[in-house]
């Protein structure tokens, strides 16, 4: 059993529950993860999508930090490739200062979901691919490093330790082993890939300052609930919802699962639906042991970092009490 286990809430819209209520929904459950016992509690960043309240993570992460006292706090993530590497710093270095000993830094290389979104933000896909410098960058002006811009410093972040995370998309888990950081990798539906990476990344390891051996967080949806049926309730929204992006090109809010059920699909939209049913870590709390005991002993993980979410915020709370008497936290 892997038994640090941590919650990353996307802030998802639910239909008629628009989006400062999953804002609000993500502060209140990272106060239900403290209570819990969980590790840390991450937000994310996603911009223009209907479907995703979160688009200023570190805003956002700080909302987090207020209303907890224990629990770390960070992103997951950041997209780098999105910002310029001097202002990520300093917005690191006030949470930081704000509440010390609690800030993770979780970095990702993903640009905008669309063109237009990547226009709006000035960016483009080949920038992606500056991840690597720009990781270097940011590392540098938090331990004063830098010296592309010897008269500049990122105040209050430079001297601060803020542990920083890469996020495997594409080459990220060679970027993390490269810099001596801990790697976060998903999902738990391709377990055989993710165990493939997961060695890449502890081969190519190589000790930092920051980081003297691998460190390795996988993450995926996990459900628990009262019976098998019920916890498969829990993942129908999201895979609709995934479903209808990939075939209608926007990602909705969450509908509730007995409208998804009652819902009449398109062949390729159905394929797609149950593609995304497929895979996860679901079940009772004795089948959801038994899983998490499997991606263990395959990909010998530090840490689980949860991604859950449903429409039934009252299910996805009572799963979140299940599995954290699975994990014993």
């Amino acid at each position: 059993m892997i038994r640090k286990v941590s919650i990353l809430d996307r802030s998802r819209t639910r239909e008629g529950h628009p989006a400062p209520g999953a804002l609000r929904d993500t502060v209140e459950l990272a106060r239900a993860a403290e209570r819990l016992g969980y590790h840390r509690f991450w937000v994310s960043e996603h911009h223009s999508v209907p479907g995703v309240a979160g688009s200023a993570p570190t805003v956002l992460a700080a909302a987090v930090a207020a209303a907890t006292g224990r629990i770390r706090v960070g992103t997951g993530g950041v997209m780098l490739p999105n910002h310029q590497p001097l202002v990520v710093a300093e917005q690191f270095g006030v949470l930081e200062s704000l509440f010390p000993g609690r800030i993770d830094m979780g970095l990702g290389r993903s640009v905008g979901f669309t063109n237009g979104i990547r226009r709006a933000l000035g960016r483009d896909t080949g920038d992606a691919d500056r991840f690597e410098e720009q990781l270097t960058e940011l590392l540098g002006w938090l331990d004063g490093t830098q010296r592309t811009h010897p008269e500049v410093h990122a105040r209050p972040a430079e001297g601060l330790h803020v542990p920083a995370y890469v996020l495997a998309t594409g080459e990220g888990a060679g970027i993390a082993a490269r810099a001596g950081l801990p790697l976060v990798v998903g999902d738990l539906r391709t377990r055989g890939r993710v165990a493939e990476i997961i060695e890449t990344y502890r081969k190519e390891f190589r000790p930092s300052a920051r980081r003297t051996e691998p460190y390795v967080v996988v993450s995926g949806t996990v459900a628990v609930a009262a019976s098998a049926e019920e916890a498969r309730r829990i993942l129908v929204p999201e895979a609709w919802s995934l479903a209808h992006s990939r075939t209608r090109g926007s990602f909705p809010p969450l509908r509730p699962a007995e409208e998804v059920e009652a819902m009449e699909m398109g062949p390729k939209e159905r394929e797609l639906y149950e593609g995304a049913l497929t895979g996860h870590v679901h079940g009772t709390e004795e089948q959801v042991a038994a899983q998490l005991n499997e991606v263990a002993e395959q990909t010998g993980a530090d840490e689980l970092l949860v991604t859950t979410s449903t429409y039934d915020r009252t299910a996805l709370l009572d799963s979140f009490e299940r599995l954290a008497r699975v994990a014993g936290l």
